[in-house]
Parts: C-alpha cells; structure tokens; sequence
C-alpha cells in the first residue's frame, strides 16, 4: 500500500459518499479540506495513479438520468484485446470488464434515453462484428460502498 498522509486519509474518508454536486466540486472538497483545489485533484490523481482509488465520480441512478444496460459479448481470446478497446471508446460505456463465461467481456452501456441506447448498442455491434447480448435491470439494488478505514490497523506490522 502506498504510504497515505493525513490529507489522502481524510479525502478518502470524507469523500466516500456525497461528492459535492456544484459547479467546482474539487474546490468545494478542498474547502472542506482546508488545502487548494489543486492539491485534491494532484492527490486523487496520485491515489488513482497509485491503485488507492480506482475511480473518483459520482454514481447516478441511471433510471433517473435516462437509459442504461448490463451486455456482455461473447469473443474469442484471440480478438479480447481489440473488441475491450472498441468498447471502451464507445460513448456511454462504464464498468467494462472480463469474465470466465462464454460471454466474457462484460459492460455498462448509458445513453440519454431507451432509442439512443439501441442505437449506440447497433452500432456497436456492426463495429465488433460480434453480437451484444442486453440484460435490462429487472430491480435496483443499492450498494453503499463507503466504509470506515481502520487507517491504525492498516500500519500495524
């Protein structure tokens, strides 16, 4: 583990949850923080960089923001690497990631509403020349992934 000081420390434990929702939320984080608004986007780049973090953003509930789908993509090891990189640079695609499953390259597709989803999903599909498999969300289940760091255990040897 990288070595965390007492301004990472406190920017992972205040931030966990409720990212500030305004126009400079870096600035707003920093105040918080009683340093610059510099200094917290050179640390949660350092704590990226480093795999402390490995996402900073907010997490929307994609119901109220338009449309989205879990898909997933049945490829052959041999064209992995190039169909993740076309998905990857398709718009509204998050959570990309590989399964050991038939279907084994699995993503988050978004769009502003449920045609501009299937059409980006179309597109997709002719660029990857393979089939998209769509999986609606049937229920919503929150997650909360915020939980307090024993940052004393952490050091112990």
């Amino acid at each position: 583990m990288a070595a965390l000081d007492s301004l990472d420390r406190r920017l992972i434990d205040a931030y966990q949850r409720d990212l500030p929702l305004c126009e400079r939320p870096f600035a707003a984080m920093a105040e918080r923080l009683g340093t610059s608004e510099a200094e917290v986007i050179e640390r949660l780049q350092a704590l990226q960089h480093d795999q402390v973090l490995s996402r900073v953003g907010p997490v929307f509930d994609h119901a109220r923001a338009g449309a989205s789908l879990l898909a997933a993509v049945a490829v052959p090891e041999a064209e992995r690497d190039r169909v993740a990189a076309a998905i990857n640079r398709s718009p509204g695609v998050n959570h990309n990631y590989l399964r050991e499953h038939d279907f084994n390259l699995w993503f988050v597709m978004t769009a502003a509403d449920e045609l501009q989803l299937e059409a980006r999903l179309e597109a997709l599909e002719e660029e990857l020349g393979y089939a998209v498999l769509r999986l609606p969300m049937v229920a919503a289940y929150h997650i909360d992934l915020g939980f307090p760091i024993p940052w004393d255990e952490l050091e112990a040897p």
